[in-house]
């Protein structure tokens, strides 16, 4: 494994799926779990749907999309992986036949690869940190349990408009102020709300002239009270 783990030490303390363990353990953990150190470009399929479910990522640098294409080929965003955070950790614990879902870089890359055989078994030499890591992915599939059941209420609005202003309320919140950052460029948000991006884009300029946002880019502003009349 070609790992540069002190580069990555800090990081890799602040991932859920390392609470419990100090950062001088990684070292010897990253050993007997022997992770692949990938390194992918923006745009390439990191794991395509109907691969084997056999795996468990952590983004360290970068990030990546959950993405769903539909019979036509049109793209759903279900979620953006960012560094320390995993991903394909419920397909590996749900025993899941093949990917329902394809991992896509959002931007230039890198991540570590465990095989969840690995995770899930206790090694020979039986180091004793199993224990916390499958309690640690328990965990953080309860935390984006949470975190779908809030998307869910962003994409069931009625409009675009108020699928808008329940995804900029819940980032308002996360950031506990009324300026944020998204994650998402234009196209990106629109396949995370299942909008049309032109109309979404309408929509925002309307938003916008009604004083109820401001915005550059990914960053916005969140301005007055507001209805939704769209």
């Amino acid at each position: 494994m070609n790992l540069p783990v002190r580069k990555f030490a800090c990081l890799l303390g602040r991932c859920s799926l390392f609470e419990h363990i100090r950062v001088e353990e990684l070292e010897k953990l990253l050993r007997c779990l022997s992770p692949r150190y990938r390194k992918a470009e923006k745009s390439a399929c990191v794991f395509m749907e109907e691969q084997e479910a056999d795996f468990v990522g952590i983004v360290l640098s970068g990030g990546v999309h959950i993405v769903r294409h539909d019979y036509w080929g049109n793209r759903l965003i279900v979620a953006r992986i960012g560094p320390a955070d995993i991903f394909g950790e419920a397909f590996s614990l749900g025993n899941a036949p093949a990917l329902p879902v394809s991992v896509v870089a959002a931007e230039k890359s890198e991540m570590l690869i465990f095989n969840s055989k690995r995770l899930l078994q206790p090694c020979a030499t039986v180091c004793g940190f199993h224990a916390t890591l499958i309690r640690n992915m328990i965990h953080d599939l309860a935390r984006k349990n949470i975190m779908l059941m809030k998307k869910i209420e962003h994409i069931t609005g009625r409009s675009t408009r108020e699928k808008l202003l329940s995804y900029f309320s819940a980032r308002s919140r996360q950031a506990q102020n009324k300026v944020f950052d998204i994650p998402f460029n234009r196209q990106e948000l629109a396949d995370y709300l299942s909008v049309d991006r032109s109309a979404m884009s309408a929509e925002l300029g309307r938003m916008r002239n009604e004083g109820i946002i401001d915005f550059r880019k990914n960053h916005f502003e969140l301005k007055q009270c507001h209805t939704n009349k769209k």
